[in-house]
């Protein structure tokens, strides 16, 4: 390795690390010793030939020593032969160990990538709704990616790099030492101007690389934000393009400053430190001839002393800054430990039950219930903010009963942000209540098994969200071993087939992100062809018309009749009209069911109900003395 090599890993390093001081963790040495447990034997075979690679690399300056001693007290030819066969075979021996040294590093470290990627997954994918309203998407992306390949590097090249560069260093001072005690000390006390700039230049650069990522991070973001389809739309009618692009400007231009600067530092860094190189090339050159003049030292050990320089200088300042690497990888265990420690809230039993088979009831039972503090389901670092937030767990629901039997139809109204979509969480188990039950088909959900819960309950939201992906995989969410005739059959069902078939691609047009290639109701109708498809016997319908116009709000209620054929339903409504045909409905205000009846014997009561039915005739500019529309 060169002296210009060296330079460059030493920069490298301090700049990518982190650079506060920090104590070893026990706990997370011991969780990492967990996670490469597993991996031990290739770990070893790693260090063997990390070991290995080091001897062999100390052994070709001595022999290239030799050979020069050999030239010029004009030993024997066949002994030149030799000595440089041998300096080849070394080379391939390590070429080859190299190779292999690469490989186990390669499959070492994505091993490690796959099991800590694959463990944070699926541990995301556990925790409840709640952390997701609360934690930035890209925070939680950065800890499966930045954070897990920062870890990664512990075992790729911190191990391999502590190992090699020991062994390395304590063989090439022991062979340094024997050919000229003299020269090594001088050599040595060159070290400080080699480790020092790059400390200092390293620290410059690593603030300077960070202002960079947090601007790179903003415009990311900014970015992220203009260019989805929702954040486009708003910018074109509220924003002020000339100030967003101004804005974006002058962070982008102070990316440019700064990779100019860096860009200068680097080279004056790198300029310096071949200097340093020159200069101590030049002392073992001189004083070393000059030893070799008066007798005292061969020609041959003055070459060996001048490569196995740079072998003394390389490991030393990498080890110099391996605590560093050290501290950064743990740095990135712990972040990665950080997401696995938070508990999710929903724990399934260890014995769990499974929905009963035919018709379904739901039942609230004195349901009571208060969503959850930040602390309890998230974490600072992933909502990005200095503290969090320790509001929470204030009651919303207090103590709702009711009951839908097998095949009935129970709507929920009332005001905005009473409580209904609250009561539509806790169904599928989004949330837990804190006091009373939630029973399906006589089981209380935290009884029941994450997969028979999903296999019996449906649920369609008012956004009506769909993945970036296609028509066909949006469905096949819902049952992945449909057939093709299955799948359009939900779609004739759900009234949404002949669209499909008149689009590019049919089944296979990609939707877009959100389904915003779809119209409002062209959304819905495509979840409610999923709940089609997945044949569960309970619905659950959540404003899903809320922001349709009325011909598609038409074309949807006539797609949910269908859809609520034959099963237990639970609606949630803001329109009163499409729910006058239920067999109760509940209205909800402040998080208690302060009224519950049919239609019409709400009506009749004069109660909340009726005052709401007849807010919204008076706002549709529907006479009260009209005929009622029949239901869609």
């Amino acid at each position: 390795m060169s002296m210009e090599t060296t330079a460059w890993h030493q920069l490298h390093s301090v700049m990518n690390a982190q650079q506060e001081r920090r104590a070893f963790d026990r706990s997370t040495l011991r969780r990492i010793g967990a996670f490469a447990r597993p991996h031990r034997r290739r770990i070893a075979q790693f260090v063997l030939i990390s070991v290995m690679t080091a001897l062999l690399a100390v052994a070709t300056p001595v022999l290239a020593g030799r050979v020069v001693n050999a030239i010029v007290s004009h030993g024997h030819q066949g002994t030149v032969v030799r000595l440089s066969l041998l300096i080849a075979l070394i080379a391939l021996a390590e070429a080859a160990l190299g190779l292999l040294g690469r490989w186990l590093s390669a499959t070492l470290g994505e091993g490690l990538i796959l099991d800590l990627r694959t463990a944070v997954f699926d541990h995301v994918q556990r925790m409840p709704v709640a952390f997701f309203t609360r934690t930035r998407t890209g925070a939680l992306v950065s800890r499966l990616n930045n954070d897990v390949i920062g870890a990664q590097r512990a075992f790729s090249n911190t191990l391999s790099g502590v190992v090699g560069n020991l062994v390395t260093l304590l063989l090439t001072l022991a062979v340094m030492l024997t050919l000229s005690w003299q020269i090594t000390l001088l050599a040595l006390a060159l070290l400080p101007v080699f480790v020092v700039p790059a400390r200092r230049m390293g620290s410059r650069m690593a603030r300077l690389q960070r202002e960079a990522a947090n601007l790179n991070a903003a415009m990311g973001t900014r970015m992220t934000e203009r260019f989805s389809a929702p954040g486009a739309t708003l910018v074109k009618l509220f924003g002020r393009p000339d100030d967003e692009s101004a804005e974006f400007s002058a962070r982008a231009r102070r990316v440019r400053d700064i990779g100019v600067r860096t860009a200068m530092a680097q080279s004056a860094f790198i300029t310096a430190l071949t200097l340093v190189s020159a200069l101590a090339l030049a002392l073992v050159y001189g004083l070393g001839g000059w030893f070799a003049l008066r007798g005292t030292l061969q020609p041959g050990s003055i070459v060996s002393l001048a490569l196995l320089l740079t072998r003394l200088y390389a490991p030393l300042t990498s080890l110099a800054g391996a605590r560093v690497e050290v501290m950064s990888a743990l740095v990135s265990f712990e972040r990665v430990f950080e997401v696995l420690d938070l508990k999710p809230l929903i724990e399934e039993k260890p014995d769990p039950r499974r929905v009963p088979d035919g018709p379904v009831t739901v039942e609230f039972e004195n349901v009571r219930f208060g969503y959850p503090a930040a602390d309890k389901v998230s974490l600072a670092s992933l909502e990005e903010v200095a503290t969090l937030d320790t509001r929470g767990g204030a009651e919303v629901l207090h103590g709702v009963t009711f009951r839908a039997e097998p095949g009935q139809t129970v709507a929920l109204v009332g005001s905005s942000g009473a409580g209904k979509s609250t009561v539509a969480a806790l169904l599928p188990r989004l949330y837990d209540v804190d006091a009373g039950a939630v029973r399906v088909g006589g089981v209380d959900v935290r009884d029941l098994s994450a997969a028979s819960l999903r296999e019996t309950l449906g649920m369609v939201t008012q956004d009506g969200h769909l993945f970036h992906d296609t028509v066909r995989a949006n469905l096949l969410l819902a049952r992945p071993e449909a057939s093709e005739d299955e799948l359009w059959g939900a779609l004739h069902r759900a009234r949404l087939d002949d669209l499909v078939r008149s689009l590019p691609d049919g089944l296979d047009t990609v939707v877009g992100e959100r389904g915003y290639r779809l119209s409002g109701g062209e959304r819905q109708r495509l979840t409610i062809a999923r709940l089609l498809l997945a044949r569960q016997r309970v619905v659950i319908l959540d404003e899903a018309t809320a922001h349709l116009d009325n011909t598609s709000e038409a074309v949807v209620q006539e797609a949910l009749t269908e859809a609520l054929e034959g099963r237990t339903a639970v609606v949630i409504a803001h329109r009163l009209s499409t729910v006058r045909t239920a067999d109760a409905i509940l209205v909800v205000e402040s998080g208690r069911i302060v009224e519950r009846g049919t239609h019409e014997e709400l009506l009749a009561a004069g109660g909340r109900y009726a005052e709401l039915y007849r807010t919204q005739f008076e706002q549709t500019g529907v006479s009260r003395t009209t005929p009622e529309p029949e239901a869609a």
